[in-house]
């Protein structure tokens, strides 16, 4: 069966997002939770769901991770330790697909993939199947600007859909791509118990390349 095409944005389109919540959560002690080790762009809820992009060469990436309620496709060991049919995740796909997904298998042996997705340059895909993957429910802010102000305010103790930080300051630390530096951070962030330094270099640990 031929792969199933996904709407989802372009890497790049994600990166000012990703590195915003990245440097709002590094400034708040929980850095592990967003961050960039280049070629590898990491986010987790927190709660054991996780979503994992590994850059490849020639502008193409792998997005991959599992939502820990509502995955319903088992991968590899998954299907095993859940006594589970398998999902295959990669069938169908290309060769250059399976290097990430080894690096999670041999990196850690209790993390289950749940979705795997390509970028080719120029769209997304995955493999075909019909069960539900939990992608939709893991979350990911970098997404859309939309959900990436209410990942921050939520970070920073407001409410997701409150006024609080304002959302000309937070659409600044989004259209700041990466390049985010201490001011631009200490708008967003409260004033006590953050580090906005430490914030201001998660976030430009992004541009690496």
């Amino acid at each position: 069966m031929a792969l199933v095409q996904l709407d989802l944005p372009h890497p790049t389109a994600m990166r000012g997002r990703w590195a915003a919540l990245a440097a709002v959560q590094a400034a708040s002690g929980r850095g592990e939770r967003c961050q960039a080790h280049w070629p590898l762009w990491h986010y987790d809820d927190g709660h054991g769901s996780w979503a994992d992009l590994h850059h490849l060469d020639e502008g193409r990436a792998v997005l991959l991770g599992q939502d820990r309620n509502d995955s319903e496709t088992y991968y590899a060991e998954a299907a095993d330790f859940f006594e589970e049919k398998e999902t295959d995740l990669l069938a169908g796909a290309p060769a250059w697909w399976e290097p990430p997904v080894r690096r999670v298998r041999d990196a850690d042996a209790d993390l289950f993939l749940a979705f795997v997705y390509g970028f080719d340059g120029t769209a997304w895909w995955r493999a075909p199947y019909d069960a539900e993957d939990g992608f939709g429910s893991v979350g990911l802010p970098a997404l859309d600007d939309d959900r990436t102000r209410a990942a921050i305010r939520a970070a920073t103790g407001h409410a997701p859909d409150g006024d609080e930080p304002p959302r000309a300051a937070l659409d600044t630390l989004i259209a700041a791509d990466g390049e985010v530096d201490e001011a631009l951070l200490a708008a967003v962030v409260p004033p006590s118990d953050t580090d906005v330094a430490v914030g201001a270099a998660a976030a430009r640990g992004f541009l690496a390349r």
